[in-house]
């Protein structure tokens, strides 16, 4: 957004739906969403497998249980905190004591770092759970690109988050000296307009 106090727009402006978008923070977690929705929607989707002669389906990361349901868990997880944090964004600007901000922009950091962790957690606990799995579990090979995907779209979210991380931080470092500045010079006009 344009100019603002503590990151954002002006304390109760009208939201603009174009400015929103192209924050780079609502880029990144639209595309954390869209990489949630790929991991565990492929390990549900393709994400079990069984042989031949038996009815019971297994997890296709060497038929560890855990995996799949870790992998869903985070991704589920992961989509819901993207739209709760999507949700702030867009409520950002409207926010107008510095407090209620800097909290928002702490919990951004926190949550983001997180997930940074488990997503980093979920690359590798998958990547080790497939490589442990035998060809006989699998013998066709189903469910491999899903499996591929579930990974590499852990391996791209721990980028994401770790990137929506560094934005918080950025942004509460202008939050910090917007309160600094406005502690020393309380009769001054704000900083940014």
């Amino acid at each position: 957004m344009d100019g603002g106090a503590f990151g954002a727009g002006k304390a109760g402006g009208a939201f603009d739906p174009h400015a929103f978008i192209r924050q780079p923070q609502t880029l990144l977690r639209f595309v954390s969403w869209l990489f949630s929705i790929v991991v565990f929607g492929s390990i549900v989707n393709e994400g079990y497998v069984n042989r031949l002669e038996e009815t019971q389906e297994h997890c296709i990361f060497n038929r560890n249980r855990n995996a799949c349901n870790y992998g869903i868990t985070v991704g589920v997880l992961a989509f819901l905190s993207c739209l709760l944090y999507l949700a702030l964004d867009a409520y950002f600007p409207q926010i107008s004591s510095v407090k209620d901000r800097k909290k928002a922009v702490l919990s951004d950091i926190g949550v983001s770092a997180f997930w940074a962790f488990l997503w980093f957690v979920g690359f590798c606990f998958l990547t080790n759970q497939w490589q442990a799995s035998k060809e006989e579990d699998n013998p066709l090979n189903e469910g491999a690109d899903a499996a591929r995907a579930a990974i590499t779209f852990s391996f791209f979210s721990i980028f994401t988050w770790g990137s929506l991380t560094f934005l918080a931080f950025r942004r509460l470092r202008e939050i910090t000296f917007q309160e600094e500045y406005n502690t020393l010079f309380p009769n001054s006009p704000s900083l940014l307009p």
